[in-house]
């Protein structure tokens, strides 16, 4: 069955514009080809992105695509891009999945099979994705791996979903030459595309994929004689592709024998096809800014202006384009980073403004929290299901360095450095010119206090958050009085001290904290505080979870809690890279620095709340691989930022460098605590277990090496360590025994090429061979992460809440409004704990590794994404002010009710045991305090995503 088709690069060797100029002239053609030729049949690429590109520009086509797509003979979506399942969040694919198959349903229908025709491998939960969006067949080529010997296999995702999988043996152009070449050839081309498929044949029918990279196939495919069909229709033999039957009875997947081949988890083979690792560290800081705009907008934008904003629409069309732009960048050749520069350049500036759009959000938010709490408070909110206990930074008045909670107690603070308190000096014959200066109330971005003239002074004190009474006519008065000078015109701040204070903060709720002045009394009790060195000999921090040690080397010594013990974490290694974008291939001739020519440690602050260590290593690393470079060396300060706060088992590390070497590979590594057979990593709503070594085969043409991706952790060995984003690592074994000793991470990789034609780890080119001198990735590079070392299993050491913990800050935003202390304002602001509706604190979740990866408002109601990143079955249990909840599909449909509970007794261990009285009417306790509260429990098996809808009954 012949599959007319496309794969259609949105941008890659060339920027997006360019390449929708022959988007247009493509499509043109195959709708004029279908207008004309009702026999003609035509797939979209499995992407609506496409499609809305060539609409943009096409507009009076619509009814012509929107004809075709009801017909049947267009198959269009079910994604918006083709994204790289590796390199964005599991949140991320889903929605791509929402908004293709919504945007499909526009013009139609959206195709009902998962096409993934070029991702480079495949995730280990995109069954279950597929599945939830109601899709029950999958098509792919990269990644499958040596023993699926059919083009059908049941693919199992890590949750336990099977889904039936085509298999697509050659690529997705296995026929592409079919139809070219003289006609009277074409009996004998096509008994050698049957004589070559009918050995991966699983049915009766053969998938013969006509089309290729940016093109359609010529008009006089249906007059072959051979059939013509849509992916859908060839895996069906439905049109429609009707998803609701059993993949079993799939007539073109069913082998005689009655049994295929099954694939459990990820896809990330080199057996049959090269899947280009390489992509997972070309171009980092794509990578991180990847990161950080999903994060804003999938953990900060969207749930807290759910909670606080409900049904502001500004809020709601800000997230949609927000969420549009970061599904675009996921492109397969977009955040891989594997494009043009130019197309690099615009990927970048696009993640960009996603993020910013999001921030737009917070910002939002933030107003209103800030306007809701008085002026000189602190309002800490926590982006967290669960009561997190964590440090914020606040830059409070001298005279007012403390902070109080709503009940009165005490807040355990650090001291960290006192602001400048002299801004501005300058000598003024006219006073005038200081009024240019001022904005209403605002000087060089404080806020003015008060004025003071006298022997040829004019004093102005500012604050950042000023308080009492001021009018702009009294300053401009006492200007008018000052006359004539010359005046020595100060600008002097409030004496200003920035302290880090260690706030508990309730489930998705918020805490307001008051300034006062500093008290003669005891400090705040701390567990787990950052103990003193008695001696001093040697830099060290402790909080009794953790003990670090910066050794001279610059390396540090990790002893945890439970008796486990590393020493050389943090070795920096330096190689070189004779490879591309696509394909890391080191030289012929490499050779490995790793011994500084200097080492600075530095203690930068000391505890009880957090302690740090700067240390600076110096090396001299070659410039490049040698030709102009020659023996030249580029002397490169390496400074990591070692950081230990209260109570918490990890070890923050930041690191930066400026990046001046070129064609080379800088990797940070840690021994292990124990030898390790092999590794686990969470990413995409998984925690796979990987081997030490890669799948390869004769196939491929590539060379297999066992550098994998890691989303938010990756733990071997008994070492861990906590992401910010989207990083490659590898288990480096030992020579010898065979066995895992070293974990590595790759901090940055820089090559000059898109593609080379001759890359050693690789057979053919990948690409164009274009020269990419910004994928060098020079000039200042800093990436964040943490380690820690563990006894027992990963989950038994709780990282998937660990790295929650670390990727997402409390966010802390000064009040300005009127309120007075302890109570909000505005309608519905809830207490000042955060408890009321409308003001957060309205969901909390629990249960062992289960985790939320988005909440949001959907019609008028909430809707929360779980997922069970756990080896077992476990139970999610649901807590909030609503009386009515069901299970739904990734599209908001309604799936099956689930049972609502009450508590009898109005205690909540999540508050901390305290307890709420009864408010005698319903037996509910006060509206909004988790006396109130709804449970629902949710059973989840290991790794299941589950979406939760909240609401009124």
């Amino acid at each position: 069955m012949v599959v007319p088709h496309t794969h259609w690069d949105r941008e890659w060797y060339l920027p997006f514009q360019r390449f929708r100029a022959g988007l247009v002239r493509v499509l043109d053609d195959v709708l004029d080809a279908m207008a004309a030729d009702p026999a003609y049949r035509f797939t979209m690429d499995g992407q609506l992105a496409a499609v809305e590109d060539y609409l943009e520009i096409r507009p009076a086509r619509r009814g012509d695509v929107a004809r075709f797509v009801a017909e049947g003979r267009l198959a269009v979506g079910p994604w918006l891009i083709l994204a790289d399942e590796f390199l964005c969040a599991g949140e991320t694919l889903l929605r791509n999945l929402e908004y293709g198959m919504r945007g499909a349903a526009a013009l139609g229908g959206a195709m009902p099979v998962g096409y993934l025709p070029d991702q480079f491998g495949h995730c280990a939960q995109m069954p279950q994705m597929l599945a939830l969006a109601g899709l029950r067949r999958a098509c792919l080529w990269r990644g499958v791996p040596a023993h699926v010997d059919r083009d059908a296999f049941d693919w199992t995702g890590a949750d336990g979903t099977t889904i039936r999988t085509s298999y697509l043996p050659g690529g997705y152009g296995n026929a592409f030459g079919l139809f070219s070449g003289p006609a009277e050839e074409m009996p004998d081309r096509v008994t050698a595309f049957v004589s070559a498929a009918e050995g991966w044949a699983a049915g009766d029918t053969l998938l013969a994929m006509c089309g290729a990279d940016h093109s359609a196939p010529a008009r006089e495919i249906t007059a072959s004689g051979l059939r013509v069909a849509t992916l859908a229709e060839a895996l069906t033999g439905d049109p429609s592709g009707d998803p609701s039957g059993d993949p079993s009875g799939d007539p073109t997947c069913d082998p005689a024998d009655g049994q295929v081949p099954r694939v459990v988890g990820e896809l990330r083979s080199h057996a049959r096809a090269n899947i280009l690792p390489g992509v997972i560290s070309a171009r980092v800081p794509l990578k991180q800014a990847m990161a950080r705009a999903e994060r804003v907008l999938t953990r900060y934008a969207e749930p807290l202006s759910a909670l606080w904003l409900a049904g502001d629409s500004a809020c709601e069309r800000l997230i949609d384009m927000a969420w549009r732009s970061v599904i675009a960048c996921s492109g397969h050749d977009s955040v891989t980073g594997c494009g043009s520069d130019e197309t690099a350049q615009q990927v970048a500036a696009r993640i960009a403004e996603a993020g910013q759009t999001a921030q737009a959000v917070v910002d939002l938010v933030a107003a209103s929290l800030s306007e809701a709490a008085p002026k000189g408070s602190l309002v800490v909110v926590n982006p967290s299901p669960f009561e997190r206990t964590g440090l914020v930074l606040a830059d409070l008045p001298e005279d007012r360095a403390s902070l109080v909670d709503a009940s009165g107690r005490s807040v355990p603070a650090q001291r960290l450095e006192h602001a400048a308190t002299l801004l501005d000096e300058a000598v003024m014959d006219d006073l005038s010119r200081l009024l240019g200066r001022v904005h209403e109330r605002e000087l060089y971005g404080h806020e003015i206090v008060s004025w003071h003239a006298g022997d040829g002074v004019f004093t102005v004190t500012v604050s950042r958050h000023a308080s009492g009474a001021y009018a702009y006519e009294d300053l401009r008065r006492a200007v008018v009085e000052a006359g004539q000078g010359p005046w020595v015109v100060r600008t002097v701040a409030e004496p200003v001290v920035t302290v880090a204070a260690l706030v508990t903060v309730p489930p998705l709720g918020r805490a307001v904290l008051t300034a006062r002045p500093p008290e003669p009394r005891l400090p705040a009790p701390v567990a787990n505080a950052l103990r003193t060195d008695a001696y001093g000999f040697e830099p060290v921090l402790d909080n009794g979870l953790l003990r670090v040690r910066v050794a001279g080397d610059g390396t540090l010594s990790l002893r945890g809690a439970d008796g486990t013990e590393v020493h050389g974490v943090g070795r920096i290694a330096h190689g070189g890279d004779a490879g591309d974008t696509y394909n890391y291939a080191p030289p012929p001739d490499d050779r490995i620095a790793d011994r500084p020519s200097r080492v600075v440690v530095e203690e930068i602050c000391s505890g009880p709340l957090t302690g740090a260590y700067e240390i600076m290593r110096v090396y001299d690393w070659p410039a490049g691989l040698g030709g102009d470079a020659g023996d030249e060396t580029a002397p490169t300060a390496v400074t990591t930022r070692v950081e230990l706060r209260a109570g918490e088992p990890f070890a923050r590390c930041e690191i930066t460098m400026d990046v001046r070497c070129r064609d080379h590979r800088v990797r940070w590594h840690a021994p292990l605590p124990r030898a390790a057979a092999g590794s686990y990593a969470e990413g995409q709503f998984a925690v796979v277990r990987r081997g030490l070594a890669a799948e390869g085969g004769d196939g491929g043409g590539e060379r297999p090496i066992p550098t994998f991706p890691a989303e938010s952790f990756a733990a071997t060995g008994g070492l861990a360590v906590l992401l910010d984003h989207v990083t490659e690592y590898e288990i480096v074994r030992d020579e010898i025994s065979g066995d895992g000793t070293e974990l590595a991470l790759t901090l940055v990789r820089s090559v000059g090429y898109l593609s080379r034609n001759r890359n050693p780890y690789r057979d053919e080119p990948a690409g164009p061979e274009v020269p990419t001198p910004a994928a060098q990735c020079q000039g200042l590079l800093t990436v964040r992460f943490a380690v820690l070392p563990y006894a027992g299993e990963w989950h038994e050491a709780g990282l998937p809440r660990l790295a929650e913990e670390f990727r997402h800050d409390l966010l802390a935003v000064p009040g300005t409004g009127a309120a007075r202390a302890g109570h909000g304002a505005g309608d519905g602001a809830g207490d000042a704990d955060g408890h009321g509706p409308g003001g957060g604190g309205r969901v909390a979740v629990s249960g062992d590794g289960v985790m939320m990866a988005a909440l949001r408002e959907r019609g008028g109601r909430l809707e929360v994404r779980l997922v069970a990143e756990h080896p077992t079955a476990t139970e999610a249990v649901v807590r909030g002010d609503f009386t009515a909840a069901w299970t739904a599909d990734v599209l908001g449909s309604p799936l099956s009710p689930l049972e609502v509970s009450r508590d009898d007794l109005f205690r909540d261990d999540l508050f901390r045991d305290e307890v709420f009285p009864d408010d005698g009417a319903d037996g509910r306790g006060p509206a909004g305090y988790p006396g109130s509260w709804r449970t629902v429990r949710v059973p989840l098996t290991p790794f299941a995503i589950a979406t939760v809808h909240l609401g009124e009954a």
